[in-house]
């Protein structure tokens, strides 16, 4: 598990960088979550990989919330160090009315994918992203089967008669 401590060290760089990159911070069972202002998702990443060492995108996925939350959905971005071992989630929270942030695939090649299958299952827009559609499902698909008012059978658009 890692040292907090070590952590918050980069919370405090990044709001000496600029404050209003950094909305909250939550740090609990080990693990530091900043919280970021989707229009500062990009800077954010960048000046993380470049001037901090988290030069790896572990993994990027996006959550559904709830209908009844505001904001309703939320984009989780891992970051690992591959110098100092270290590993830090970025949380980006959108509305249902614009569920849309920045690619962050100018950073990191991997979120490609990631972001595609962030918008096919929940059906976030990576803004900038240079291919963004589906990924898992048929281009045909109704919908995002992740979201929480999905129906938990699903549809049938496919006969299989």
């Amino acid at each position: 598990m890692a040292d907090t401590a070590v952590l918050l060290e980069f919370v405090e760089k990044l709001k000496a960088e600029n404050a209003a990159w950094v909305a909250d911070v939550k740090d609990a069972l080990g693990e530091v979550t900043i919280f970021v202002p989707r229009e500062a998702i990009v800077d954010v990443a960048w000046v993380l990989k470049t001037k901090h060492g988290f030069d790896m995108l572990a993994d990027l996925c996006g959550a559904d919330r709830g209908p009844e939350e505001d904001p309703r959905f939320e984009v989780n971005y891992h970051l690992f160090s591959t110098k100092h071992k270290n590993r830090l989630r970025l949380k980006v929270l959108l509305s249902e009315d614009e569920p849309n942030v920045g690619t962050v695939t100018t950073v990191w090649k991997t979120a490609d994918w990631h972001e595609r299958e962030t918008f096919d299952l929940v059906g976030v827009i990576f803004d900038g992203h240079p291919d963004l559609r589906r990924i898992l499902l048929p281009s045909d698909f109704d919908g995002h089967a992740l979201r929480k008012d999905y129906p938990l059978r699903g549809y049938e658009p496919y006969s299989l008669s």
